[in-house]
């Protein structure tokens, strides 16, 4: 297991076997690096993805996390070798991996910071899964996106969690029991795609946004509101007003809004 002890405001380059973590200013950058695996699923994969998005939720100086891969595809899914290891498990054996992976997801989407998926490529079955779980996603046109399990025998059952509260049950329909892919448009018609952007431009707009983010709003408001969108739609109508209510009265109370507020009734600009 590596071991992050970062100080706050140091920039930080860290080569893993399976990813790149790398901090800039208030950003955090997660990179896949297994082009030659299409950036497949491994449990390492995993695990150092773990580990990265743990470090900048860790990290006070950061407020925004770009996952992004190298390679031509963004990531394709488990890769082969995991899939044929999988065969000689036992169902608790299975369970625990499973677990793991859902650990993942639910880090990411519970993350106490904005995660934006910049897609340069394919994202295929739990790689799609990972662009799921982020809250922004920016893609090139060429980008394919789709769910195959089905066509292994296989179902997209984790994944399937997070893509219901995203796009709704007609459209996770459409793309789970049909395991096609879909076009880079076509998502962003699902609202599973926030943005299409060329290939040369991807990554300075992905910077752009961010830099965008980190300057303009409150990280304590940002992972707030997060946390809210994350916990509103599993409670009863009365619960999740009485939640907002108090969530609200918080939040007027926290040093970052009476910064903003007073900022606001004095005409000042502000920079956060």
């Amino acid at each position: 297991m590596v071991c992050f002890t970062f100080a706050l405001n140091l920039n930080t380059s860290l080569h893993m076997q399976s990813i790149i973590y790398r901090t800039e200013g208030r950003i955090a950058y997660v990179t896949l690096n297994r082009p030659e695996k299409r950036n497949a699923f491994s449990r390492q994969l995993v695990s150092e993805l773990k580990e990265a998005f743990a470090a900048a939720a860790a990290n006070d100086a950061i407020k925004v996390v770009i996952l992004r891969a190298e390679g031509k595809v963004f990531c394709a899914g488990a890769d082969l070798d995991y899939l044929q290891n999988l065969q000689g498990l036992s169902y608790e054996e299975n369970l625990e991996d499973s677990t793991y992976l859902k650990e993942l997801y639910l880090q990411i989407y519970r993350l106490p910071k904005v995660v934006i998926a910049q897609v340069q490529g394919h994202a295929i079955a739990g790689g799609c899964g990972l662009a799921t779980v982020c809250d922004w996603v920016i893609a090139v046109p060429e980008a394919k996106f789709g769910y195959t399990e089905v066509k292994i025998g296989f179902i997209p059952a984790i994944v399937m969690v997070f893509l219901l509260r995203k796009i709704g049950e007609g459209r996770a329909k459409e793309l789970l029991l049909s395991g096609d892919l879909i076009s880079a448009e076509k998502a962003m018609q699902f609202g599973f795609v926030n943005e299409i952007v060329p290939a040369e431009n991807l990554q300075q707009r992905a910077r752009e946004l961010a830099e965008h983010l980190c300057t303009s709003n409150s990280a304590q408001a940002m992972a707030a509101t997060k946390q809210m969108i994350a916990d509103v739609p599993s409670m009863t109508l009365e619960k999740a007003l009485a939640h907002a209510a108090a969530q609200n009265a918080a939040a007027r109370t926290t040093p970052d809004c009476k910064r903003g507020i007073a900022a606001f009734l004095n005409k000042e600009s502000l920079v956060w």
